[in-house]
């Protein structure tokens, strides 16, 4: 007859070896492949090194290339056309201004023999004038209305014109007198130095901008006539 302790004992040994056999077999098993218990969960992406810390740096727009304006800034003005002090002698006290219509040149008399010089555009052929006359209004950006006489030459011109960049007039001007002449701006300062106007005087848009700050109402223009020319008449100081 089987002995129960004996038995006992059997049967523990065949269950530890059972264990052990299955033990070897399963690291074999996870030697060969790795076993994912969750497979639905992926693992992380390795983490990126940090990055050096870089200062705020403000939003600069992109920069473009423009196309070059056509204000009197894209014009190259000759040299002696360009506002500057020169020597001029004359009897004409402090303040006047004397339109030099032959050569093109306004003067604005400074006294002890000098003058602030700007280059000019004048009348053309026919349209000239000379005497003397005052400044009876001054205007910023003034409005144009073209008097009868010169529509009924150009009759397709605006019967009025608003102040602004594009009117002829410029950014501002002085009128003479009674009469239906000013020295204004104008915005085609190619002109300058030229005989293109009805009689007025034209300048840069900032050369008259710099005169009208000169200038008060009651000042008195004396406008030299085509026949008194006179060559070079003021050498520049500086």
């Amino acid at each position: 007859m089987l002995n129960l302790d004996t038995f006992k004992t059997f049967s523990r040994a065949v269950a530890l070896s059972a264990v052990a056999v299955s033990a070897i077999a399963f690291a074999g098993m996870a030697k060969a492949a790795p076993v994912q218990i969750f497979p639905f969960f992926q693992p992380l992406p390795p983490m990126a090194a940090p990055q050096p810390f870089q200062p705020y740096q403000p939003y600069q727009a992109p920069t473009y290339q423009t196309e070059p304006s056509e204000d009197q800034d894209a014009v190259e003005m000759p040299a002696r056309f360009r506002r500057q002090t020169v020597a001029y002698a004359t009897r004409e006290a402090p303040g006047t201004i004397i339109i030099d219509t032959p050569n093109t040149y306004l003067y604005y008399v400074l006294g002890n023999g000098q003058a602030l010089r700007y280059g000019i555009g004048v009348g053309r052929d026919g349209f000239t004038w000379s005497g003397v006359q005052s400044v009876t209004r001054k205007a910023e950006w003034p409005a144009w209305t073209p008097p009868p006489e010169m529509i009924a030459r150009q009759p397709y011109l605006p019967r009025h014109m608003a102040g602004g960049p594009g009117n002829p007039l410029g950014a501002r001007a002085m009128y003479l007198g009674g009469t239906i002449y000013r020295i204004h701006g104008t915005n085609a300062p190619d002109t300058i130095g030229k005989r293109v106007s009805s009689g007025c005087i034209r300048l840069t848009n900032d050369d008259v901008t710099d005169l009208y700050s000169r200038v008060n109402v009651g000042t008195k223009v004396v406008v030299l006539p085509m026949t008194e020319r006179r060559a070079e008449l003021g050498t520049a100081t500086r």
